[in-house]
């Protein structure tokens, strides 16, 4: 039994699971798919293109899967995939890929508040929050578990590492890795993030030896090449250091 109300505009061509609640004067394109369970609020606008999972809760006035803000977008056919139980509060815009990728990705337990931007072709890993106002450029890539403090942007191809944390008004314009605290202007490493890798069971060990490992890259005369060849010389190749050293190493940005 779904609950859809009567001055919703759904297409005949979308693709709408059980126990779906629709509020008033949404509307629904062609080739949408919704999954089960999943709650839409009134005046959302899900555009063709759009896979939408299970258990989902989006808010008042979003617009989920509108054509890039790209000017090399010429109408090819891409899409946005958004995961399973995810929260898409009031106000977000979220696009679809462009022929670059072909999609959008927006994974599973993400928490996206109040008017955030995320553009095309951008890919955002499981249980992420960003806050009010994050708006993420093209391309941007954001890991596991990543948080994101209100009203920062990300420019177009950052990548942020799993279980990052920046601060709330930075701008990040280069990759920002895994397992630390980004705050201060420019965006600068501030230390792990300690609390987060407690709270999420990192124990006492594992955070020691994410601290050396960025001692060598951010506390030393090293250049990357050569803290990176430390870290392998020196420490305990556990999956963190293994995450930490691979992130360098595929960054195209730069490090913050």
């Amino acid at each position: 039994m779904s609950n859809i109300h009567s001055t919703c505009m759904i297409d005949k061509n979308a693709n709408l699971g059980k126990n779906i609640s629709i509020g008033p004067y949404s509307i629904i394109e062609d080739n949408v798919h919704i999954g089960d369970n999943t709650i839409i609020h009134s005046y959302v606008h899900i555009k063709s293109g759009t896979t939408i999972g299970k258990n989902n809760r989006i808010f008042q006035n979003c617009i989920i899967g509108e054509e890039p803000q790209d000017l090399k977008y010429s109408n090819e056919k891409t899409s946005l995939i958004i995961g399973d139980n995810n929260i898409i509060r009031e106000n977000c815009t979220l696009n679809r890929g462009t022929k670059h990728s072909g999609k959008t990705i927006i994974k599973n337990n993400c928490l996206l508040m109040a008017y955030v931007h995320v553009a095309h072709d951008c890919i955002i890993e499981d249980k992420v929050v960003l806050t009010n106002g994050v708006q993420l450029g093209g391309h941007v890539e954001i890991g596991y578990h990543v948080i994101i403090g209100g009203m920062s942007p990300v420019h177009q191809f950052c990548k942020v590492g799993q279980h990052a944390f920046i601060g709330g008004g930075r701008v990040a314009l280069q990759d920002v890795p895994p397992y630390i605290l980004a705050t201060g202007e420019p965006l600068q490493y501030a230390g792990i993030n300690s609390v987060g890798l407690r709270r999420r069971k990192f124990n006492q060990d594992i955070r020691n030896n994410i601290k050396m490992a960025y001692k060598f890259i951010y506390k030393s005369n090293l250049n990357i090449k050569e803290a990176l060849q430390s870290m392998k010389n020196k420490l305990e190749i556990t999956e963190e250091i293994n995450n930490i050293i691979k992130f360098i190493e595929n960054s195209d940005r730069g490090l913050i």
